[in-house]
């Protein structure tokens, strides 16, 4: 049998080549484009490197529910504390870089270092001088009416009364992520000028949730930065799935064994009335040592035991180890009243 193809075979060859190449045409452009038979209309894409969005929908839907919860808690702190309507809420949650945030602060401006220390990283809260002054002139007892924003760094001591501010604010902020991960926040260091701050590379990606504040007839804008790889180890607990499951049963009864055990620790105050009558005011002042009360209530009959106040059990008087003491022989709430509205005395065991 010869090796050597003639033409006519060659022919059939490159014949059937091209067609394999016109029937697998249409797959191959599957990879890009949704349409799978229109090669011309190619779906394609942008991407910019220096923005790789590492956050996804879901994720970010959770930071802005959150941090939409944060915003609340910390203005009903801040109106506690100002003694003032206070309204906080939220106006962005975005990703972008470390650079374009920083780039878009004025200096000077109230920039603080926040750490966790269940977190890697650091994240960075941002006051804007707009409502850092109005604050600070209404704990000093102004109206912030005819106030003038300076242009300068805080003081020692205006620091030190915005730290009271910047103080509810973390905690407001732990309340937030306990649903997601308990975190304790706690602020390292505080700066004026952010350029000088650089806690993550200028490319790397950051969320930025901005805030808006305001107080009477002031207004200003607060952002908090946490940067990706700060959140990293916890990001897969922003899902969805993670975000809605968080109320389950398990941890309903958990929270609710908690506030067991917290109310049974309380200390109540218990008390026992062995009687009740009535005198004049004659009668009283005329007491002496060694004078009787006379009273309707008999002496075999049971006391009324109180807690706090409240009439809670009947008990029957008695002694212990030469100390008074009473025995509980049933609940108030056990003891019905008779049809005349009085309370019917239960015959009270001698030994007590």
């Amino acid at each position: 049998m010869s090796d050597v193809l003639d033409q006519s075979e060659i022919d059939a060859l490159l014949a059937s080549a091209e067609a394999e190449e016109s029937v697998d045409a249409p797959h191959s452009t599957a990879v890009f484009s949704r349409n799978r038979r229109d090669v011309k209309n190619l779906e394609i894409r942008e991407y910019d490197f220096k923005r790789p969005e590492r956050v996804s929908k879901d994720q970010m839907r959770a930071l802005q529910t959150l941090h939409e919860s944060f915003a609340r808690n910390f203005g009903a702190s801040l109106s506690g504390f100002l003694r003032t309507i206070v309204e906080v809420k939220m106006a962005s949650c975005e990703q972008m870089t470390y650079a374009e945030f920083i780039n878009g602060l004025p200096n000077p401006t109230g920039f603080n270092l926040i750490q966790a220390d269940e977190l890697a990283g650091q994240m960075c809260l941002e006051i804007s001088p707009l409502i850092i002054y109005p604050i600070i002139d209404r704990l000093l007892g102004g109206t912030s009416k005819d106030l003038f924003i300076p242009q300068r760094p805080m003081t020692q001591i205006e620091g030190r009364l915005i730290g009271n501010v910047t103080k509810r604010g973390l905690e407001a902020l732990s309340e937030a992520w306990e649903s997601i991960v308990p975190l304790s926040f706690s602020i390292v260091a505080t700066e004026s000028n952010p350029q000088l701050v650089q806690i993550v590379p200028p490319n790397e990606v950051v969320v930025v949730v901005g805030l808006e504040v305001k107080m009477n007839n002031r207004a200003g804008t607060m952002n908090l930065c946490i940067p990706y790889n700060a959140i990293e180890p916890v990001v897969d607990e922003l899902a969805a799935q993670s975000w809605f499951a968080v109320n389950t049963p398990d941890k309903a009864e958990q929270s609710g064994k908690k506030v067991r055990a917290t109310l049974s620790q309380a200390a109540v105050e218990v008390s026992t009335v062995l009687a009740e009558t009535t005198i004049t005011l004659r009668d009283l002042s005329g007491m002496n040592v060694g004078d009787l009360i006379a009273t309707e209530h008999p002496a075999s009959g049971p006391a009324t035991v109180y807690v706090e106040g409240e009439p809670k059990f009947q008990a029957g008087v008695g002694q212990v180890h030469g100390s008074r003491a009473v025995r509980i022989l049933r609940a108030v709430s056990a003891v019905s009243p008779e049809p005349g509205g009085a309370t019917p005395e239960p015959p009270v065991d001698p030994a007590s």
